[in-house]
């Protein structure tokens, strides 16, 4: 009988499994066991299960509800090793801890996650062990002689890094068969041309398992030979593998596992070994005979996912020493396996030495946490707290970078199930730094049913008759039969006559459209909201269909039941919108609206039409405090004004104070009631200014300042000299006008004068009417003699 569970936010811990009623713990609510009269009529059994403050306003009392809750148990916390490389005491590899817990136990409920913390530290002088591959086709052969010398002098520049340092070699070629190599008698035997002495192809061999004998490596790697193929790319994949899963060949220990791949070429990978007719996949597995590969020929290459699983598994990091041509190649492989590193290798290896540690620190200096396939249902979340306080959350809340040595870091891991596994049984999963060979364990362990189920009482006679286990508070009904007290057979469910016990007034709706008919019994729907459930014998009640206000319902102030609101205190009103608190009707004076209006639902009516505001407190219409005072404050401080002669009778209904100046007047911020300022003007023209206020709701004071602020009268000389010297001003500048305007029209007469002389044409001979004063007279007869 499998359980049907619910998995809504809001719901149930507990649903049952249809009408046979198995709990299934689901989500952040509770149930409520042993009370068996608890539902109502029209209510499942998985009504049981719910939020407990529902359950409590049901009537459930706490006694009889079951609240498992999720828990954290640590069964492994060995602490860090605080390891000094001076120190003559040297552990052995397994008693070095680096992490922290190492095993843990959770207790996890559906919806409700589990935190822990989980340390890393990275400890001082931890074992190497590192393993050099080397590609010994032709090409590589210079860089053969510089490796012959690496054992020793590698084994002293790792002495500044570790006391425990063990080294191995091997080397690879290719596939020994076409199109790969040739495969010609005499090229089997010399793969290489003229009179170079190679060694005949082969695969992958295992030349020295790990040791502490550098000179050992030095004399093995000095007897080793170039060979040869004849395409670029090589089978280094093929050797990795076989350095990865051949742990006992190899001589890998528990400690740090480091390979370093050398060569100047590419690589080939899973399908390319069908160009020679090789089609199996690659099986992972080790086939090492006296240390060499011998299922080349039968087994394909792996591929970067296969190398990156056995590579994680083992826990070995990978430093690829390539020349500068294939970089770009290998630093792409390098992002797809995790803790790998890439080098530049010289065309001759001489800076393998460098390379090997430069590459080491980087990766060592870097966690990053995995963890294996979860079960179905199961997150995992990650937060790192890096060095320098560094946090981290994602993706990046797997790793910490810049890790020094004896560095400490830690990581909040949170583990949370959204449902139960099918079987309900323990899972366990491991998390581990990669590149290390530490993992913490962590059994998981689900909280599927209620404790109460454990003690059923099967064939119940109160499940009619012994047709059912009772357990919490309800039957679980044996094969073959249903209904709340199992009193039913599946083969007599739908009939006329149990029908006609769930339609309401012999209707024609079996419990309402709301409900399923079970024995004679309505079974209300659940509905999507796991908040709104249906009730009542006949499903005709609800709990969401109730009238609302500002679009919650009963306006957030009530709960809804049978479609009527049931109001909390201090509501009212059929959407319990109606508020019977005053305090939003109080106006600054502690009045209720100002004790000029009623205050209805939390809201002020004003009685009179001209007040409005929201405590009544605004009159559009009425003068202001300031003027409606200002002839009673007038008569009585001054004797002065319009209610001069009625003052007694009309403004004693003020405590009048005087003061000497303004400073001397109330401020409103030393005042706990209100207070207003005035300034008032009297008939004289004449300033007065004083305060109005009401202490208590009932006195009112006045202060004003004793003294009227009146203008001064005018200065009759100051005047008179100025009227005067305007006068003689304004002369002066009339003469002088005058003056300007005749010097520039004389100019100008002047300047037309001339004109008119330059323009004018005088004859230069005699005048005509011009008559000499001497007469000439001459004798005819004169002869001059």
């Amino acid at each position: 009988m499998a359980p049907y569970s619910l998995h809504s936010a809001l719901l149930l811990t507990g649903a049952l499994s249809n009408v046979f009623g198995v709990f299934v713990i689901a989500n952040d609510n509770v149930f409520s066991f042993s009370v068996q009269d608890f539902l109502k009529q029209g209510e499942s059994k998985s009504a049981r299960c719910d939020e407990l403050k529902s359950l409590i306003t049901k009537g459930c009392s706490k006694a009889k509800i079951e609240n498992p809750r999720g828990s954290i148990s640590i069964d492994k916390d060995k602490p860090v090793t605080n390891r000094k490389k001076d120190v003559a005491e040297k552990l052995k590899p397994d008693q070095i801890t680096q992490i922290q817990p190492q095993k843990l136990s959770l207790n996890l409920r559906s919806g409700e996650a589990q935190t822990f913390k989980l340390k890393f530290k990275r400890a001082e002088d931890y074992p190497i062990d590192l393993y050099y591959l080397m590609d010994l086709s032709f090409s590589m052969k210079d860089d053969l002689e510089n490796v012959k010398n690496l054992g020793t002098d590698l084994m002293r520049e790792m002495q500044e890094i570790t006391s425990d340092f063990r080294i191995g070699f091997g080397s690879f070629v290719e596939k020994t068969v076409m199109p790969y190599i040739s495969t010609t008698p005499a090229r089997l035997l010399n793969p290489c041309t003229s009179n170079e002495n190679c060694t005949s192809p082969f695969s992958y061999k295992n030349v020295l398992r790990l040791t502490e004998n550098g000179q050992k490596f030095n004399s093995l790697v000095s007897k080793q030979q170039i060979s040869g193929n004849l395409d670029s790319p090589e089978g280094g994949f093929d050797a990795i593998m076989q350095v990865a899963v051949c742990g006992d060949a190899i001589g890998w220990r528990n400690v740090t596992r480091l390979l370093v791949f050398s060569t100047d070429a590419g690589f080939h990978f899973a399908g390319d070994g069908k160009l020679g007719g090789i089609v199996l996949p690659n099986d992972g597995k080790c086939h090492l005979e006296n240390n060499m590969y011998t299922m080349s020929h039968y087994y394909d290459y792996p591929s970067i996912a296969h190398l990156v699983q056995k590579l994680s598994d083992n826990n070995i990091q990978t430093i690829f020493a390539v020349t500068e041509e294939f970089q770009p190649v290998y630093k792409e492989l390098k992002n797809l396996i995790p803790k790998s590193a890439v080098g530049t290798l010289s065309s001759n290896s001489s800076n393998v030495i460098k390379l090997i540690i430069d590459s080491y620190n980087s990766l060592s200096s870097e966690v990053i946490l995995e963890n294996n396939k979860v079960p179905d249902g199961v997150s995992i979340k990650y937060k790192s707290i890096c060095k320098n306080g560094v946090v981290g959350t994602g993706e990046n809340g797997r790793k910490c970078s810049n890790i020094s040595i004896g560095d400490e870091v830690s990581f909040d891991i949170t583990i949370e199930s959204q449902k139960c596994p099918s079987k309900g049984k323990s899972e366990t999963i491991r998390i581990k730094p990669l590149g290390f060979n530490e993992d913490v364990e962590i059994v998981l362990n689900f909280i599927c049913e209620c404790e109460c189920s454990k003690g059923g009482e099967p064939l119940s006679k109160i499940c009619h008759n012994g047709n059912g286990t009772f357990e919490c508070g309800a039957c679980r009904c044996n094969d073959g039969r249903i209904g709340r007290l199992c009193e039913c057979s599946t083969d007599e469910v739908r009939t006329d006559d149990l029908d006609g016990n769930c339609r309401k007034d012999n209707g024609t709706d079996i419990c309402s459209n709301n409900g399923d008919c079970v024995c004679g019994t309505c079974e209300c729907k659940k509905r999507e909201n796991p908040e709104e459930r249906y009730s009542g014998k006949f499903c005709e009640c609800d709990n969401f269909n109730c009238d609302r206000s500002n679009n919650k319902l009963c306006g957030g102030h009530g709960r809804c039941e049978c479609r009527v609101c049931i109001c909390d205190a201090n509501y009212t009103g059929s959407a319990c919108d109606c508020s019977l608190d005053t305090s939003t009707c109080l106006a600054a004076n502690k009045q209720i609206c100002n004790g000029r209006g009623t205050c209805e639902c939390g809201v002020c009516k004003c009685t009179n039409p001209k007040f409005q505001g929201p405590t009544c407190e605004i009159c559009p219409t009425c003068p202001g405090v300031c003027a409606e005072h200002k002839e009673c404050v007038q008569c009585r401080a001054f004797e002065t004004g319009e209610k001069k002669d009625t003052c007694q009778r009309d403004c004693t209904y003020f405590n009048l104070i005087r003061v000497k100046d303004r400073d001397k007047l109330p401020q409103p911020a030393d005042q706990s009631y209100p207070l207003s300022h005035c300034k008032e003007r009297d008939a004289n023209d004449c300033w007065f200014y004083y305060t109005y206020a009401v202490r208590n709701d009932t006195m009112r004071e006045v202060y004003v300042v004793e003294t009227l602020e009146c203008p001064a009268g005018p200065d009759i000389i100051p005047i008179v000299a100025g009227v005067v010297a305007g006068i003689v001003l304004i002369g002066l500048a009339l003469l002088l006008i005058w003056k300007l305007l005749m010097i520039i029209h004389d100019r100008r007469e002047f300047a037309k004068f001339e004109k008119e002389k330059m323009n004018a044409k005088w004859d230069t001979g005699e005048n005509p009417i011009y008559k000499s004063a001497v007469t000439t007279v001459v004798n005819p007869k004169y002869e001059g003699k």
